[in-house]
Protein backbone atom coordinates (compact mmCIF):
# COMPACT_ATOMS: atom_id res chain seq x y z
CA UNK A 1 0.00 0.00 0.00
CA UNK A 2 1.24 3.50 -0.83
CA UNK A 3 1.24 6.04 2.00
CA UNK A 4 -0.72 8.42 -0.23
CA UNK A 5 -3.59 5.95 -0.70
CA UNK A 6 -6.96 7.60 -0.08
CA UNK A 7 -8.24 7.36 3.47
CA UNK A 8 -11.49 5.63 4.31
CA UNK A 9 -13.75 8.52 5.21
CA UNK A 10 -17.20 7.39 4.08
CA UNK A 11 -18.53 4.18 5.59
CA UNK A 12 -21.80 2.42 4.93
CA UNK A 13 -23.33 -0.17 7.30
CA UNK A 14 -26.08 -2.44 5.99
CA UNK A 15 -28.27 -3.60 8.85
CA UNK A 16 -29.32 -1.55 11.87
CA UNK A 17 -29.87 -4.32 14.40
CA UNK A 18 -27.88 -4.89 17.56
CA UNK A 19 -24.59 -5.42 15.70
CA UNK A 20 -25.13 -2.98 12.84
CA UNK A 21 -26.11 -0.08 15.08
CA UNK A 22 -23.07 -0.75 17.28
CA UNK A 23 -20.72 -0.81 14.29
CA UNK A 24 -22.27 2.40 12.97
CA UNK A 25 -21.80 4.08 16.36
CA UNK A 26 -18.13 3.09 16.55
CA UNK A 27 -17.50 4.37 13.02
CA UNK A 28 -19.25 7.69 13.73
CA UNK A 29 -17.36 8.08 17.00
CA UNK A 30 -14.15 7.74 14.96
CA UNK A 31 -15.10 10.81 12.93
CA UNK A 32 -16.31 8.98 9.82
CA UNK A 33 -19.35 9.94 7.78
CA UNK A 34 -21.48 6.87 8.43
CA UNK A 35 -24.50 5.86 6.38
CA UNK A 36 -26.75 3.24 7.99
CA UNK A 37 -29.24 1.16 6.01
CA UNK A 38 -32.13 -1.09 6.87
CA UNK A 39 -34.95 -2.27 4.64
CA UNK A 40 -37.50 -1.59 7.37
CA UNK A 41 -38.16 2.00 8.47
CA UNK A 42 -39.22 0.87 11.97
CA UNK A 43 -36.01 -1.17 12.39
CA UNK A 44 -34.00 1.83 11.23
CA UNK A 45 -35.67 4.07 13.80
CA UNK A 46 -35.14 1.44 16.50
CA UNK A 47 -31.43 1.35 15.61
CA UNK A 48 -31.21 5.13 15.75
CA UNK A 49 -32.78 5.12 19.22
CA UNK A 50 -30.37 2.38 20.33
CA UNK A 51 -27.39 4.51 19.28
CA UNK A 52 -28.84 7.55 21.05
CA UNK A 53 -29.25 5.54 24.27
CA UNK A 54 -25.68 4.29 24.01
CA UNK A 55 -24.36 7.82 23.53
CA UNK A 56 -26.44 9.05 26.48
CA UNK A 57 -24.94 6.33 28.69
CA UNK A 58 -21.41 7.24 27.56
CA UNK A 59 -22.19 10.90 28.28
CA UNK A 60 -23.55 10.11 31.75
CA UNK A 61 -20.45 8.06 32.59
CA UNK A 62 -18.09 10.83 31.46
CA UNK A 63 -16.72 8.80 28.55
CA UNK A 64 -18.02 11.28 26.01
CA UNK A 65 -18.52 15.05 26.10
CA UNK A 66 -21.70 16.77 24.94
CA UNK A 67 -19.80 18.24 22.00
CA UNK A 68 -18.46 14.82 21.01
CA UNK A 69 -21.91 13.26 21.24
CA UNK A 70 -23.28 16.00 18.99
CA UNK A 71 -20.51 15.37 16.44
CA UNK A 72 -21.28 11.64 16.45
CA UNK A 73 -24.97 12.26 15.87
CA UNK A 74 -24.12 14.66 13.05
CA UNK A 75 -21.92 12.02 11.41
CA UNK A 76 -24.78 9.54 11.08
CA UNK A 77 -27.26 9.34 8.22
CA UNK A 78 -30.03 6.74 7.99
CA UNK A 79 -31.58 5.39 4.80
CA UNK A 80 -33.77 2.62 3.40
CA UNK A 81 -32.25 3.00 -0.08
CA UNK A 82 -29.07 1.02 -0.79
CA UNK A 83 -28.43 3.17 -3.86
CA UNK A 84 -27.23 5.84 -1.40
CA UNK A 85 -24.10 3.71 -0.86
CA UNK A 86 -22.71 4.65 -4.28
CA UNK A 87 -20.06 7.01 -2.83
CA UNK A 88 -18.87 4.81 0.05
CA UNK A 89 -15.19 4.00 0.58
CA UNK A 90 -16.08 1.00 2.74
CA UNK A 91 -19.33 -0.96 2.89
CA UNK A 92 -19.96 -3.30 5.84
CA UNK A 93 -22.79 -5.80 5.78
CA UNK A 94 -24.23 -6.52 9.22
CA UNK A 95 -27.40 -8.38 8.33
CA UNK A 96 -28.54 -11.58 10.14
CA UNK A 97 -26.28 -14.65 10.00
CA UNK A 98 -27.76 -16.13 6.84
CA UNK A 99 -25.49 -16.91 3.90
CA UNK A 100 -28.04 -16.27 1.16
CA UNK A 101 -29.00 -12.93 2.70
CA UNK A 102 -25.38 -11.82 3.06
CA UNK A 103 -24.54 -12.92 -0.50
CA UNK A 104 -27.48 -10.92 -1.80
CA UNK A 105 -26.40 -7.78 0.04
CA UNK A 106 -22.79 -8.00 -1.15
CA UNK A 107 -23.86 -8.67 -4.74
CA UNK A 108 -26.02 -5.55 -4.66
CA UNK A 109 -23.31 -3.42 -3.03
CA UNK A 110 -20.81 -4.57 -5.66
CA UNK A 111 -23.13 -3.20 -8.33
CA UNK A 112 -23.85 0.08 -6.51
CA UNK A 113 -20.52 1.22 -4.99
CA UNK A 114 -18.64 3.28 -7.59
CA UNK A 115 -15.14 3.60 -6.13
CA UNK A 116 -12.97 0.99 -7.93
CA UNK A 117 -10.86 0.21 -4.84
CA UNK A 118 -13.69 0.37 -2.31
CA UNK A 119 -13.49 -2.21 0.44
CA UNK A 120 -16.28 -4.63 1.34
CA UNK A 121 -16.56 -6.23 4.75
CA UNK A 122 -18.81 -8.85 6.27
CA UNK A 123 -19.52 -8.92 9.98
CA UNK A 124 -20.25 -12.65 9.77
CA UNK A 125 -19.25 -14.66 12.79
CA UNK A 126 -18.98 -17.99 10.98
CA UNK A 127 -19.56 -17.99 7.20
CA UNK A 128 -16.38 -18.50 5.12
CA UNK A 129 -15.34 -15.23 3.48
CA UNK A 130 -14.43 -16.92 0.20
CA UNK A 131 -18.10 -17.82 -0.32
CA UNK A 132 -19.12 -14.21 0.25
CA UNK A 133 -16.37 -12.63 -1.83
CA UNK A 134 -17.17 -14.91 -4.76
CA UNK A 135 -20.57 -13.21 -4.97
CA UNK A 136 -18.88 -9.99 -6.10
CA UNK A 137 -16.77 -8.96 -9.06
CA UNK A 138 -14.11 -7.75 -6.58
CA UNK A 139 -13.28 -10.70 -4.29
CA UNK A 140 -9.83 -9.24 -3.68
CA UNK A 141 -11.46 -6.36 -1.81
CA UNK A 142 -13.73 -8.47 0.40
CA UNK A 143 -12.84 -9.67 3.89
CA UNK A 144 -14.34 -10.54 7.24
CA UNK A 145 -14.42 -7.88 9.94
CA UNK A 146 -16.02 -9.59 12.95
CA UNK A 147 -16.94 -7.23 15.77
CA UNK A 148 -18.20 -8.42 19.16
CA UNK A 149 -21.38 -7.41 20.96
CA UNK A 150 -21.77 -4.91 22.51
CA UNK A 151 -19.60 -3.25 19.86
CA UNK A 152 -19.00 0.12 21.61
CA UNK A 153 -17.77 -1.74 24.73
CA UNK A 154 -15.72 -4.68 23.40
CA UNK A 155 -12.71 -3.48 21.42
CA UNK A 156 -11.81 -6.78 19.76
CA UNK A 157 -12.20 -7.34 16.04
CA UNK A 158 -11.28 -10.45 14.07
CA UNK A 159 -9.97 -9.72 10.59
CA UNK A 160 -10.38 -12.56 8.14
CA UNK A 161 -8.88 -12.38 4.64
CA UNK A 162 -9.86 -15.02 2.11
CA UNK A 163 -7.44 -16.66 -0.31
CA UNK A 164 -8.60 -14.06 -2.85
CA UNK A 165 -8.07 -10.96 -0.69
CA UNK A 166 -5.29 -8.83 -2.16
CA UNK A 167 -2.43 -7.44 -0.09
CA UNK A 168 -3.25 -3.76 -0.51
CA UNK A 169 -6.88 -4.19 0.52
CA UNK A 170 -5.79 -6.27 3.50
CA UNK A 171 -3.28 -3.64 4.63
CA UNK A 172 -5.81 -0.83 4.28
CA UNK A 173 -8.43 -2.72 6.27
CA UNK A 174 -6.02 -3.64 9.05
CA UNK A 175 -4.87 -0.03 9.39
CA UNK A 176 -8.47 1.13 9.35
CA UNK A 177 -9.54 -1.27 12.11
CA UNK A 178 -6.55 -0.61 14.37
CA UNK A 179 -5.65 3.04 13.70
CA UNK A 180 -8.96 4.65 12.77
CA UNK A 181 -11.41 2.62 14.85
CA UNK A 182 -8.92 1.91 17.63
CA UNK A 183 -9.82 -1.78 17.75
CA UNK A 184 -7.58 -4.56 19.03
CA UNK A 185 -7.06 -6.77 15.97
CA UNK A 186 -6.55 -10.51 15.83
CA UNK A 187 -6.22 -12.38 12.54
CA UNK A 188 -7.83 -15.65 11.55
CA UNK A 189 -7.62 -17.91 8.56
CA UNK A 190 -10.80 -18.20 6.53
CA UNK A 191 -12.36 -21.12 8.39
CA UNK A 192 -15.94 -21.27 9.65
CA UNK A 193 -16.16 -19.76 13.12
CA UNK A 194 -12.73 -18.10 12.88
CA UNK A 195 -10.81 -17.96 16.19
CA UNK A 196 -13.29 -16.95 18.87
CA UNK A 197 -16.42 -18.84 17.85
CA UNK A 198 -14.48 -22.01 17.02
CA UNK A 199 -13.54 -22.10 20.69
CA UNK A 200 -16.59 -20.47 22.24
CA UNK A 201 -19.50 -22.20 20.51
CA UNK A 202 -18.64 -25.79 21.58
CA UNK A 203 -18.52 -24.50 25.18
CA UNK A 204 -21.97 -22.87 24.84
CA UNK A 205 -23.44 -25.96 23.18
CA UNK A 206 -22.03 -28.17 25.95
CA UNK A 207 -23.78 -26.00 28.55
CA UNK A 208 -27.05 -26.22 26.62
CA UNK A 209 -26.77 -30.02 26.45
CA UNK A 210 -26.12 -30.13 30.19
CA UNK A 211 -29.26 -28.09 30.85
CA UNK A 212 -31.28 -30.05 28.26
CA UNK A 213 -30.38 -33.37 29.91
CA UNK A 214 -31.53 -32.21 33.34
CA UNK A 215 -27.98 -32.49 34.69
CA UNK A 216 -28.24 -29.05 36.33
CA UNK A 217 -30.40 -25.92 36.39
CA UNK A 218 -29.48 -22.93 34.22
CA UNK A 219 -28.60 -20.78 37.24
CA UNK A 220 -26.35 -23.47 38.70
CA UNK A 221 -24.53 -24.05 35.41
CA UNK A 222 -23.85 -20.34 35.07
CA UNK A 223 -22.90 -19.83 38.72
CA UNK A 224 -20.48 -22.74 38.44
CA UNK A 225 -18.56 -21.09 35.63
CA UNK A 226 -18.71 -17.58 37.09
CA UNK A 227 -17.72 -18.46 40.65
CA UNK A 228 -15.68 -21.55 39.92
CA UNK A 229 -13.79 -20.48 36.81
CA UNK A 230 -13.83 -16.69 37.10
CA UNK A 231 -15.85 -16.13 33.93
CA UNK A 232 -17.61 -12.73 33.84
CA UNK A 233 -20.82 -14.40 32.63
CA UNK A 234 -22.13 -17.95 32.57
CA UNK A 235 -22.53 -19.80 29.26
CA UNK A 236 -26.34 -19.78 29.19
CA UNK A 237 -26.58 -16.09 30.07
CA UNK A 238 -23.94 -15.44 27.41
CA UNK A 239 -25.97 -17.40 24.85
CA UNK A 240 -28.96 -15.20 25.70
CA UNK A 241 -26.79 -12.11 25.17
CA UNK A 242 -25.40 -13.32 21.83
CA UNK A 243 -28.82 -14.51 20.69
CA UNK A 244 -29.95 -18.12 20.45
CA UNK A 245 -30.66 -17.66 16.74
CA UNK A 246 -27.14 -16.40 16.13
CA UNK A 247 -25.66 -19.21 18.22
CA UNK A 248 -27.68 -21.75 16.21
CA UNK A 249 -26.61 -20.25 12.89
CA UNK A 250 -22.94 -20.29 13.89
CA UNK A 251 -23.19 -23.88 15.15
CA UNK A 252 -24.82 -24.98 11.89
CA UNK A 253 -22.08 -23.29 9.87
CA UNK A 254 -19.35 -24.90 11.97
CA UNK A 255 -20.97 -28.33 11.75
CA UNK A 256 -21.43 -28.02 7.98
CA UNK A 257 -17.73 -27.25 7.55
CA UNK A 258 -16.13 -29.65 10.04
CA UNK A 259 -18.76 -32.37 10.67
CA UNK A 260 -17.59 -32.76 14.26
CA UNK A 261 -20.17 -33.71 16.94
CA UNK A 262 -19.10 -30.91 19.30
CA UNK A 263 -20.49 -28.40 16.77
CA UNK A 264 -23.88 -30.12 16.34
CA UNK A 265 -26.72 -27.91 17.65
CA UNK A 266 -28.67 -29.50 20.54
CA UNK A 267 -32.37 -30.10 19.74
CA UNK A 268 -33.41 -27.76 22.56
CA UNK A 269 -31.56 -24.86 20.95
CA UNK A 270 -33.35 -25.43 17.64
CA UNK A 271 -36.76 -25.69 19.34
CA UNK A 272 -36.27 -22.50 21.33
CA UNK A 273 -35.34 -20.57 18.21
CA UNK A 274 -38.35 -22.00 16.37
CA UNK A 275 -40.49 -20.74 19.25
CA UNK A 276 -39.02 -17.23 18.98
CA UNK A 277 -37.11 -17.51 22.27
CA UNK A 278 -33.89 -15.92 21.06
CA UNK A 279 -32.59 -14.43 24.31
CA UNK A 280 -32.29 -10.86 25.49
CA UNK A 281 -33.43 -9.36 22.19
CA UNK A 282 -36.76 -11.21 22.34
CA UNK A 283 -37.21 -11.04 26.11
CA UNK A 284 -36.99 -14.81 26.62
CA UNK A 285 -34.16 -17.32 26.37
CA UNK A 286 -32.73 -19.45 29.14
CA UNK A 287 -33.80 -16.55 31.35
CA UNK A 288 -36.65 -14.03 31.09
CA UNK A 289 -35.94 -10.34 30.40
CA UNK A 290 -38.52 -7.64 31.15
CA UNK A 291 -37.23 -5.30 28.42
CA UNK A 292 -36.17 -7.00 25.15
CA UNK A 293 -32.96 -5.49 23.74
CA UNK A 294 -34.47 -5.24 20.25
CA UNK A 295 -36.83 -2.49 21.36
Amino acid sequence: MNDDSPDIRKVGVVGCGLMGSGIAEVCARSGLHTLVHDVDRAALESGRERIERSLAQALARGRLSAEEAELVTGSLTFTTDLEDFADRDLAIEAVPENQDLKVGVLTTLDRIVRRPDALFASSTSSIPIMKLGAATSRPGQVMGVHFFYPVPVLDLVELVPSLATDDEAWTRMRRFASEVLGRHVIVSQDRAGFVVNSLLVPYLLSAIRMFESGFALAHDIDEGMVRGCGHPMGPLALTDLIGLDTTLAVAESLFAEFREPLYAPPPLLSRMVQNGDTGRKSGQGFYAYPEPASR
